[in-house]
């Protein structure tokens, strides 16, 4: 038996970083094996992954199929900070411990990015570029465009990293509320934000920053009863999930005038999660919105971080050592 497959494979469901070098230095370096795939299905996931020891997932789904069908995996490690593509519950009856990644990898990333994707939507940034590039030359091609100052800037959500988008957003002159039912409103106004109701936030907000965790609860929170209570002239950014945005009612709330704009990190079915994909989205054809893809996460240094983490976790627990950062309570002698 060889150093490598003395303690068994780990499994890389999917990446997208052009190459495992960091992962394999510290996999192998511990004595594991390491499979790297793309799996973009979780039939997939269970033909590659179905007697690994642990499973290292950027987007394909880890759910309870591919959990149950694992017959020795102790480990899943998310590269990131959602879970929303791991069954926790089924990681956990099966005593496999689920890691993520803290917020702080990529915090600074996503706050700069949602802060750009706003000005950008705000400023009428894309509209100008492709009208200059054609050939007009007129401030009339973003126009209508409204000041900054004195209007509401709104979070879904104030958790760490909508705490720094806030921080931000407070040197245009906006006034920032939030909307968070796991906050005590003393936390939120310690932070100079006015803290509101959801119904507050949707009907009051002139730009409405989503930053809230994928959850059933929040799955499409923007569906078209709720876009058609924002105000006419709102602009809605999404750095969250997509799929907290319902695709289908946002292209008719834009088409139709309920709001002004978006701007989106992210689709309600990620194209990273397709193994052939076009840009057939109707959203992609409308001059109001921008879109990039789920890239507020990344830097150079945000994307070696969240590899080491998500690698290092996955050998700590294979080698009888507790997560940092671990998802779920997983009682020892637990697995069936």
């Amino acid at each position: 038996m060889t150093r490598t497959d003395a303690r068994g494979t780990i499994l890389i469901a999917d990446f997208d970083f052009g190459n495992v070098d960091i992962e394999r230095a510290i996999i192998e370096g511990a004595g594991f094996e390491l499979l790297a795939a793309q799996c973009k299905s979780e039939d997939e996931v269970i033909e590659k992954g179905r007697d690994v020891a642990g499973v290292l997932t950027q987007y394909a789904r880890v759910g309870s199929r591919a959990i149950d069908a694992f017959t020795r995996c102790r480990v899943i490690a998310r590269y990131g900070t959602g879970v929303d593509i791991v069954d926790v519950d089924a990681a956990t009856r099966r005593g496999i411990q689920v890691t993520n990644a803290p917020n702080e990898w990529c915090a600074d990333e996503v706050a700069d990015h949602a802060v750009a994707l706003w000005l950008a939507a705000a400023r009428k940034i894309c509209e100008y570029d492709r009208a200059t590039r054609q050939g007009t030359w007129q401030w009339q091609s973003g126009e209508p465009i409204w000041r900054l100052r004195g209007r509401v800037f709104g979070l879904l959500s104030f958790g760490s990293i909508a705490q720094l988008v806030a921080e931000r957003a407070r040197a245009f002159g906006v006034e920032v509320w939030a909307h968070d039912p796991f906050l005590d409103e003393s936390e939120i106004r310690s932070c100079q934000v006015r803290p509101v109701s959801f119904d507050e936030l949707v009907e009051g907000a002139d730009y409405l920053v989503v930053q809230a965790p994928l959850t059933p609860q929040t799955h499409h929170t923007f569906d078209r009863a709720t876009l058609r209570r924002m105000k006419p002239t709102a602009i809605l950014v999404n750095t969250a999930r997509g799929p907290i945005v319902e695709d289908t009612a946002l292209y008719q709330a834009l088409t139709e005038g309920w709001i002004a704009g978006a701007a989106l990190d992210d689709l309600e079915e990620e194209p990273a999660k397709q193994r052939s994909w076009h840009p057939e989205n109707p959203l992609f054809t409308l001059p109001n919105v921008i879109i990039t893809p789920h890239a507020a996460y990344y830097s150079e240094e945000s994307s070696t971080m969240v590899r080491h983490i998500a690698a290092e976790e996955a050998v700590r627990v294979l080698t009888g050592r507790p997560a940092r950062w671990p998802v779920n309570d997983v009682v020892a002698g637990s697995r069936p």
